[in-house]
């Protein structure tokens, strides 16, 4: 079970809603991924508002799975605080998946307004999931500002690339065990989600590797399984790499002796 925030959820995936190539395939991949949390832009088109979107917010109040507003596209303090507590009121929820974005070219999170935004938001009683980079330090200051899960990148939002920077991925699990990480942006394919849960992360979002797919309530299904398998595998314990062979199968006791080409027996 996935525990954030004090709250249980059965899956470790968390699914996007834009950029599908329509509502009922949307409805499709989100049956098939069974996903903790639904994620959902504060923009006109996705709120319940009347005034457009009323097929998507239908679709999210008849799925029954949470929902976890985000602050897409904001570029300072005051927008992200404004925007998450405009979707507190639509939504209905605490939950916010702070997203303060300092870089238009890579969308790549601007770590200082981020802790400032976090620190007022966690005082006002939200339940703030922030996307920030795999820096340790930023991470650690998003933990002293009260957040108690964090969603680190992979790689930049939308490039598929996979985990560009694993050591510092690894090394951030590493030092920060007890901490939810749900690894977001960056995944392209289910492989992807299945090493960086076999690494120990906790979960992952994604939206455009499924929804920018060929089929993607065929992905939504093969993430699921992949983000499943990877868990599996990490609770498993793999086997340590070596450098060295090791045979699988022992010698000892073997009923038959072999001769080589030269005669030689072993």
């Amino acid at each position: 079970m996935l525990t954030l925030y004090g709250q249980t959820f059965s899956s470790r995936l968390l699914l996007g809603t834009a950029a599908y190539p329509s509502l009922d395939i949307l409805r499709q991949a989100v049956g098939v991924a069974e996903p903790a949390m639904i994620t959902v832009a504060l923009r006109r088109q996705n709120t319940p508002d009347g005034n457009g979107g009323g097929a998507l917010w239908a679709l999210l109040q008849e799925a029954g799975i949470p929902l976890l507003p985000n602050t897409a596209g904001c570029l300072s303090v005051q927008e992200a605080v404004a925007t998450a507590h405009m979707a507190r009121e639509l939504f209905e929820t605490d939950w916010v998946k702070l997203e303060l974005i300092g870089n238009d070219d890579t969308l790549q999170p601007d770590v200082f307004q981020l802790v400032e935004a976090a620190d007022i938001l966690i005082k006002e009683g939200f339940k703030v999931l922030p996307y920030c980079t795999e820096d340790l330090i930023a991470c650690q200051r998003l933990l002293d500002a009260g957040c108690q899960a964090l969603m680190p990148w992979a790689a930049p939002i939308g490039t598929g690339l996979g985990a560009i920077n694993g050591y510092a991925l690894r090394m951030l699990r590493e030092r920060l065990p007890d901490t939810p990480l749900i690894v977001d942006a960056g995944l392209g394919l289910p492989s992807h989600a299945a090493q960086v849960m076999e690494w120990g992360f906790d979960g992952v979002l994604l939206n455009s590797a499924v929804s920018r797919s060929g089929n993607p309530v065929q992905m939504a299904q093969a993430f699921a399984q992949g983000v499943q398998a990877g868990r599996n595998a990490y609770e498993a314990v793999p086997m340590p790499p070596s450098e060295h062979t090791r045979a699988s199968t022992p010698t000892v006791g073997q009923p038959f002796w072999h001769s080589d080409e030269y005669g030689y027996t072993s």
